[in-house]
């Protein structure tokens, strides 16, 4: 007789994993979204709105044109012995896609690369990684993955042996992180973010953490920093990655620094600075610290989301370990090649003088320039809201406001047998069709809710989004109104 196959018999750790972005309200919407598109004019809205997703092109942002015609002479090289390329592709562009081609063996994009990636790539990310930072980078310490998601999952596959071993990640954190840690069946442990003091990072807190990770038996190996921070927005200062770089050598813990928002910047006065340069102008050395750095094809102006780019940047390991990591990575094949062509673009933009210069910068400043607009739009809609309180974004593509919820709608999300902040969300997907993450989907302090919302919907859709947003908002309160209860 065969084995049935049951939810009770599934692996547990895969039942423990949550990933709150894709979950119960994305589903739900994609269930309006296909009776929207089956009986017109059945619910109270006309489209769906995804605000719950880093996805930039799913909202008609438009590719970087240098970075597709580079991809698309490489994926059809026999465009480069046309006549009429010349006239049609700029001379950088069909340049560049030259020496990529002339980088990959056989100068086949159909074929598998090294596993840790094509050479030649890793050079020109190397190169870039050294012109952003001002210190030397190695070709060899670059493995290219599909996307940062991956890489993530890569690492703590190589950390995690047991239960006992310990993660410290931010509260709110990217759920990529709490979910592959249950995955490879770890321990999260937690630092929470200071809401008051603009999301703030605070050292006090991970020393308090880590002891308490310590009293319960848990090894902690590492620690996450996401900069900027998703989904809160905001960017370290300088003198903040000094204490946390010096934190992380005292302790003996290993460095995961997640920085693919790295290009989203918002705030004329906020700079972004990488961990790899705060360890290097602190003195340190590869010998003197773990530092695992990622970075994506999916975020900034770019957006290529789809084409599942990214990689990992490894320095301070032994040869033994970075054996294994090369092992693990062999597991996997390769990372796709259109992936890794577009990492390396993104590492590797037109400089001043190039043909196609101007054209991209115009492209990169007006996306992100737009993305500023939207994200002070939003902000300030939320702050004129009842009962909400939303922090400035600095950087990266969401807001993360609190909402302080009447008691009344904490009793019904119960009786509904759902977290306040679902609850909410729910009835705004159903109102309005507009989707976010609540915020227990990130982790947040006990008794606080919030929402992330992405910044991403087109700047001429913002207006109708805020005046959704707040005639639910307000019906929602008039329904639910009593003694506002904030608990904390």
């Amino acid at each position: 007789m065969a084995t049935s196959v049951t939810v009770e018999n599934l692996n547990p750790k895969v039942l423990k994993c949550q990933y709150a972005l894709r979950g119960e309200i994305a589903i739900h919407a994609q269930r309006l979204q296909q009776q929207l598109q089956a009986e017109p004019g059945s619910l109270p809205f006309d489209e769906i709105l995804y605000c719950n997703i880093g996805n930039p092109h799913s909202h008609g942002q438009q590719p970087v044109t240098f970075f597709r015609e580079v991809l698309a002479l490489c994926n059809h090289p026999c465009l480069l012995d046309k006549d009429e390329t010349k006239s049609l592709f700029s001379a950088d562009t069909i340049l560049r896609a030259r020496q990529i081609l002339a980088a990959i063996p056989g100068g086949a994009t159909g074929a598998y690369s090294d596993s840790q990636g094509i050479k030649g790539l890793r050079d020109a990310i190397a190169s870039g990684i050294a012109s952003r930072d001002g210190f030397s980078a190695n070709a060899d310490d670059i493995f290219l993955t599909g996307g940062a998601s991956l890489a993530v999952h890569m690492i703590m596959q190589l950390l995690i042996r047991n239960e006992k071993d310990g993660i410290l990640c931010p509260v709110p954190q990217y759920p990529l992180y709490s979910a592959s840690i249950a995955l490879h069946g770890g321990a999260l442990v937690p630092y929470y973010l200071n809401e008051s003091k603009g999301w703030a990072m605070e050292i006090s807190e991970l020393k308090k953490q880590l002891k308490d990770a310590h009293s319960k038996g848990i090894d902690v190996r590492a620690l996450v920093v996401i900069n900027p921070a998703n989904p809160t927005g905001q960017v370290l200062s300088e003198d903040n990655q000094y204490a946390i770089v010096k934190f992380c050598k005292t302790e003996g813990l290993i460095l995961l620094a997640d920085e693919v928002y790295q290009d989203n910047i918002f705030v004329d006065n906020v700079k972004f600075s990488s961990f790899k340069k705060i360890t290097r102008l602190m003195g340190y050395s590869e010998d003197d610290l773990p530092l695992i750095s990622f970075q994506s094809a999916s975020k900034g102006s770019y957006g290529e989301c789809g084409k599942r780019g990214g990689y990992m940047e490894i320095t301070g390991f032994s040869a033994p370990v970075r054996e294994q990591i090369y092992k693990i990575a062999s597991v996997n094949l390769c990372s796709n090649i259109s992936g890794q062509i577009l990492t390396s673009l993104v590492m590797n933009p037109p400089k001043p003088g190039d043909e196609s210069y101007a054209s991209y910068k115009a492209e990169k400043d007006g996306i992100l320039q737009s993305l500023a607009r939207r994200a002070k739009a939003l902000e300030d809609a939320f702050n004129t809201m009842e009962g909400f309180t939303c922090n400035q974004a600095e950087g990266a593509m969401y807001l993360f406001p609190r909402i302080h919820l009447p008691q009344k709608a904490i009793e019904a999300a119960k009786a509904a047998k759902k977290a306040p902040d679902a609850f909410y969300a729910l009835r705004l997907l159903e109102s309005t069709g507009i989707v976010v993450v609540p915020g227990s989907g990130f982790g947040q302090v006990p008794g606080t809710w919030h929402i992330r919302c992405s910044i991403l919907p087109q700047e001429g859709k913002i207006p109708a989004l805020i005046y959704n947003l707040k005639a639910f908002h307000e019906a929602f309160m008039a329904e639910y109104r009593d003694q506002i209860v904030d608990t904390v």
